[in-house]
């Protein structure tokens, strides 16, 4: 009696084991693909956003960025005449040269929605709009 009672509660320990195992690989599973991991990792990481100074100017000269998600505007200056040799973004208190060929990362954080302009050093001649929603 007392081998069949042993038995009967190793299989029940054994089974609840098992059982609890399986509940939390499905909760990891589960984690790993909710939406919400997944707009965290997009809070991380943040809007990358590659541009060119050309000949038109900024391309594209129109973008729109999410408020409170970092945002890094990837800028490759590929024309020699042109004012556009800085990007200047006054609420954020960005000035940065753009030498040719040459990648530039301009990073921030926009605070509040609206359009947010942006644009060369000669008072935004060249230039766009960030519209932040």
């Amino acid at each position: 009696m007392y081998l069949t009672f042993k038995r009967m509660f190793v299989a029940t320990i054994s089974a609840v084991v098992l059982t609890g195992s399986a509940v939390s690989a499905r909760a990891a599973e589960k984690k790993e693909k909710s939406p919400t991991t997944e707009s965290k990792d997009a809070k991380k990481t943040g809007q990358k956003v590659d541009m060119k100074v050309t000949d038109k100017g900024f391309e594209p000269a129109n973008l729109t960025v999410k408020k409170g998600q970092p945002v890094t505007l990837v800028i490759t200056r590929t024309v020699e005449k042109t004012c556009a040799t800085d990007i200047v973004i006054d609420e954020y208190g960005i000035k940065t040269a753009l030498p040719l060929n040459k990648p530039v990362e301009v990073s921030f954080t926009p605070k509040k929605a609206g359009e947010l302009k942006y644009g060369c050093a000669m008072n935004k001649m060249v230039g766009g709009v960030l519209t932040v929603q």
